[in-house]
């Protein structure tokens, strides 16, 4: 383990070794336990980032992959005309 100094409120190190005494452990151990609950609840790997989102939008339209950008941008969205002058005078942006 890794020596640390912390600086606590008064009241808190009195919370704290109230705590340490009714559960018969070290001030310290009572610390170590609370930071790693809360860096734990913190941390969230990438896939369950993405489950969660998921599961916001259970349902949605059965044709999104068809029709994105009429979602996105509506029927008569400039992305629409920007398209079509694309493919008619084959010009790049």
């Amino acid at each position: 383990m890794i020596r640390t100094q912390i600086y606590l409120p008064e009241d808190l190190k009195k919370e704290l070794e109230y705590l340490a005494q009714k559960e018969n452990k070290p001030v310290s151990e009572i610390i170590r336990r609370a930071v790693s609950k809360e860096v734990k609840k913190k941390q969230e790997n990438a896939g369950e980032t993405l489950l969660k989102i998921a599961s916001y939008a259970k349902e949605g339209p059965g044709d999104l992959s068809t029709n994105l950008f009429d979602y996105l941008y509506g029927e008569k969205s400039d992305y629409r005309t920007r398209k079509k002058k694309r493919t008619k005078n084959n010009a790049k942006y």
